[in-house]
């Protein structure tokens, strides 16, 4: 039998699965053990049986595919916890407001595959140090999407919304 949450997830956009996901952390009942555990990953090595359980619970069907990239996605944001999602805040104005530097910005858009996991790892705990929550669907999108015009958009938006919020 299929519970309400699996249902929902798997039938719902990653906007929905990503805010369900930084709800999950970001509650105070989440054992703080288990939260630790999924900050400490390393996507680029071996994950730990942590991650597997998490995703089985809240992660859509098909997570295996890209399990790199959604322990990328876990791990940045127990790091934020419990400051992890803000819908009215994409991740440039998030970045832009709290004095993200342009070359990092330059350097994460440009990056790929583990050079993007370790530089987003690192803008997370930026903005984990500034309790900066902000929407991740952006964020899943960098790191889900397997179409480059639509990458490319992407990071054009992110850098949009990073100029535009420049020193606000």
């Amino acid at each position: 039998m299929i519970d309400d949450v699996t249902k929902r997830k798997n039938s719902q956009g990653l906007s929905w699965v990503l805010a369900h996901v930084a709800g999950v952390l970001s509650s105070t009942g989440f054992p703080t053990g288990t939260r630790a555990a999924l900050k400490r990953m390393e996507p680029a090595h071996a994950l730990p049986l942590t991650f597997y359980a998490f995703s089985l619970k809240h992660l859509p069907e098909g997570w295996e595919r890209n399990p790199g990239d959604w322990a990328t996605i876990v791990s940045a944001m127990a790091i934020m916890a419990p400051a992890i999602y803000r819908a009215d805040t994409g991740l440039g104005k998030a970045l832009a407001r709290n004095g993200y530097s342009e070359a990092r910005l330059e350097r994460l858009l440009a990056a790929e595959g583990d050079t993007l996991r370790t530089l987003f790892l690192r803008a997370a705990r930026f903005l984990a140090s500034k309790q900066q929550p902000f929407n991740w669907t952006d964020a899943g999108q960098l790191f889900l999407f397997r179409d480059s015009k639509g990458l490319e958009r992407l990071r054009l938006k992110i850098a949009r919304d990073f100029y535009l919020n420049q020193n606000q």
